[in-house]
């Protein structure tokens, strides 16, 4: 298996000791690592659909320092749009959006994007967890809910 150096500290890859060596001074210290190692320590996507400037802030800090990329949209359309260029491997919805309602974008998510996995949150209406998960979600959080909460479902879903 071939071995790659990285410096994550000068965000190279080198391919050789002798040339790290020379690049390189000798205080820096070189992890060596595999290349399927790099590959499986690449953060995740994590799409956040919500129009909160606080619940979304909040989310953000909960997460922060996960390994976990956070992305974040304020409605439906601009969902759809970030979906056509990128694909997270979880998106975060919240119900209650100014174009719509996440309950009734959870059927549209799950067929065109079958392998993104849903986590719905609402703070309205905890009677709608049996519709979303109807819909396919594959998670329901009732607002409040805790960092241990989201953490746990998004964990399980990449798992």
């Amino acid at each position: 298996m071939e071995r790659f150096f990285y410096l994550p500290v000068q965000e190279q890859v080198v391919t050789s000791y002798e040339n790290a060596a020379k690049i390189y001074t000798p205080s820096i210290k070189l992890r060596v690592m595999t290349k399927t190692t790099l590959q499986s320590t690449k953060a995740k996507k994590v799409l956040i659909v919500e129009d909160e400037g606080d619940m979304c802030l909040l989310l953000n800090i909960l997460l922060n320092g996960k390994e976990m990329e956070l992305d974040h949209v304020n409605n439906l359309a601009d969902a759809e749009d970030y979906l056509q260029k990128e694909q997270p491997s979880v998106i975060i919805l919240d119900n209650k959006l100014p174009d719509g309602f996440g309950i009734d974008y959870i059927s549209i998510l799950k067929n065109k994007y079958p392998s993104i996995k849903i986590i719905m949150i609402s703070g309205y209406d905890g009677s709608a967890k049996d519709v979303a998960l109807e819909n396919g979600a594959d998670v329901f959080l009732e607002k409040p809910f805790t960092r241990d909460q989201l953490y746990q479902s998004i964990i399980g879903l990449l798992n």
